[in-house]
């Protein structure tokens, strides 16, 4: 049967859906993680907590799906979400070891069963409002996801947790949709993540986590990212409150740093959001979110980084880092857009 164009433009629309458009969309994703040298015009954007804590923590609660839905309606490339255990093995997303914070319960995640953790309810940090969301498992946060936006996976267990973690994505049909983390910064450590990673299955992209306050030369960075066949290597530039910010970015940022990332084809990743009851800029050298968003200096924050070779900036503000990235041209556009992958859910 001889077909038109028209016919063919016909038959092109029918196939097509929101989910395809969505799996296209990780899938380039993923292209852009896995070949660093070929996107460095291109910054990319990861939600801390799920996104979670934007505009002053005052959006959504942390590791909550609707924090994770906003992200990818956003254009994030990735998602940070933090899993813990319940007390009956399953693996659930909190930061935290105690409830207190995050939810309307209170006590430590690890004593209650996930039925018992399924009753309480997460909470908005800055407002304190209760909302109908419950600690969500690790399994339905990954399905929410799915097709959507890359997850990386911040264990708060044991490191042998990160092989039960990514058996998990695999069993769900999404090793490749994950990234998975160990801080290395000696033989010992290197040699503990390519023993775990020789477990892990097929496709799960495993991240070293470097900080200059255990490592203070680009040569043993080199030696990281190549031991783990790294593709990004998330980089602290720790600073002490009271202390000048940063001017050059410190030891891990620099013209060395930058030169053997080139070469090992792999991304510089930085942290600019901020922890627990410490300053948002004590992860990146005090160039961090307040300073890009409260104080509205964005040049002095995710420009800086950008400027040192940062290629994705992980950030508590990802709408805002998005928006000015798109602006000053450090972001390329993706063939299926992130209204596409919204769209899918």
């Amino acid at each position: 049967m001889r077909y038109t164009p028209c016919a063919l433009l016909m038959s092109a629309l029918a196939a097509w859906s929101p989910a395809v458009a969505a799996e296209g969309r990780v899938a380039e994703i993923r292209e852009r993680l896995l070949n660093a040298n070929q996107w460095r015009d291109h910054v990319m954007v990861v939600a801390h907590r799920a996104g979670g804590l934007q505009s002053r923590k005052s959006r959504f609660p942390e590791n909550s799906p609707a924090a994770l839905a906003d992200a990818i309606s956003s254009g994030a490339e990735m998602v940070e979400i933090d899993v813990q255990k319940s007390a009956d093995g399953v693996y659930v997303v909190m930061h935290d070891t105690w409830l207190d914070r995050t939810t309307d319960c209170k006590g430590e995640v690890v004593r209650f069963s996930l039925p018992e953790l399924q009753e309480c309810r997460l909470k908005v940090e800055a407002t304190g409002e209760v909302t109908a969301e419950t600690v969500p498992t690790l399994a339905e946060m990954l399905e929410a996801a799915r097709g959507r936006i890359m997850v990386n996976i911040d264990n708060k267990l044991a490191p042998e947790d990160l092989i039960g973690m990514a058996e998990l994505a695999e069993g769900l049909g999404m090793s490749d949709q994950i990234v998975v983390k160990l801080n290395l910064w000696n033989d010992a450590r290197i040699a503990e993540a390519n023993r775990l990673i020789g477990r892990m299955p097929r496709g799960v992209t495993f991240m070293p986590i470097v900080a200059d306050d255990a490592v203070r030369d680009a040569a043993l960075l080199e030696t990281v990212a190549r031991a783990v066949a790294a593709n990004a290597v998330e980089l602290i530039a720790w600073h002490a409150g009271g202390e000048p910010m940063t001017r050059d970015g410190g030891p891990l940022f620099g013209a060395k740093a930058r030169a053997v990332a080139a070469r090992g084809d792999w991304h510089l990743w930085v942290n600019t959001y901020a922890i627990v009851n410490k300053s948002a800029g004590m992860l990146s050298g005090g160039r961090g979110n307040q300073l890009a968003v409260d104080a509205g200096l964005p040049a002095e924050a995710f420009g800086f980084w950008v400027d040192r070779g940062a290629t994705i900036i992980q950030t508590d503000e990802p709408g805002e880092a998005i928006r000015w990235l798109d602006a000053k041209g450090y972001r390329r556009p993706y063939a299926a857009g992130a209204e596409q992958a919204a769209a899918a859910e």
